[in-house]
């Protein structure tokens, strides 16, 4: 569903260039949820945006669903994306003046989604926010804006999620209940590409990779 080869991505810094992925290579099957752990600073978001297609490497190829994202012009590329992908991070990027039905609406602005009313109270219920649907977000606990934010993620009905720091903010009781979550959608055949420094999340995932200095270090 997802797979790297050989990819590589640096930066210009203040003393020079910065190298974020070093010739990383990993993939990620339907049914999977990969956990890439490591330290801040890592290249692990350099490397849930450049599977997302919206960072370009420097080298090497990212294939989404048997397609380059890069080898598509923009507009083909952020519809691929719209279709194929769902995002969750950890400050949640709510919309803070729409509601909470509203916020998991949201990307069917981007793709129209079948059935799109009945599909957003689907996953209102599904999260258990059918009594915060009509809220705002600085009206919700932190909890429950992670649960609309990954109800809004699945609005689209994604093959794969990319998901950053997802339980950083998340109290260890909030994070078990995300991490449920994420285990029944790749237990219906999805596959979660998941980048923390969370140990907890070795629990919950298929596989766990080690990522040092933007090099794939370990496997577990």
């Amino acid at each position: 569903m997802l797979e790297f080869k050989n990819i590589s991505k640096s930066f210009d810094g203040p003393e020079g260039k910065v190298i974020a992925l070093k010739d990383v290579s990993l993939s990620v099957s339907p049914g999977e949820l990969l956990a890439v752990r490591g330290p801040s600073g890592c290249g692990k978001t350099t490397l849930l945006l450049t599977a997302g297609g919206l960072l370009r490497p420097d080298g090497g190829q990212v294939s989404l669903n048997g397609q380059d994202p890069y080898g598509l012009n923009p507009d083909e590329r952020s519809k691929l994306r719209a279709r194929m992908i769902g995002f969750v991070f950890q400050q949640f990027h709510l919309i803070p003046y729409l509601t909470v039905r509203q916020n998991i609406l949201a990307p069917s602005l981007a793709l129209p989604v079948k059935e799109v009313d009945e599909r957003a109270e689907e996953l209102i219920s599904h999260f258990g926010l059918d009594s915060r649907a009509g809220h705002v977000p600085a009206q919700l606990s932190t909890g429950e804006r992670q649960r609309t934010a990954l109800a809004r993620a699945l609005l689209n009905r994604p093959k794969v999620i990319l998901a950053d720091e997802p339980t950083g903010n998340l109290d260890e009781a909030n994070a078990d209940i995300i991490f449920s979550y994420f285990s029944q959608y790749v237990a219906d055949g999805g596959c979660v590409l998941l980048v923390t420094h969370d140990v907890r999340a070795a629990a919950h995932a298929t596989r766990t990779l080690q990522m040092v200095e933007g090099q794939i270090v370990q496997y577990g």
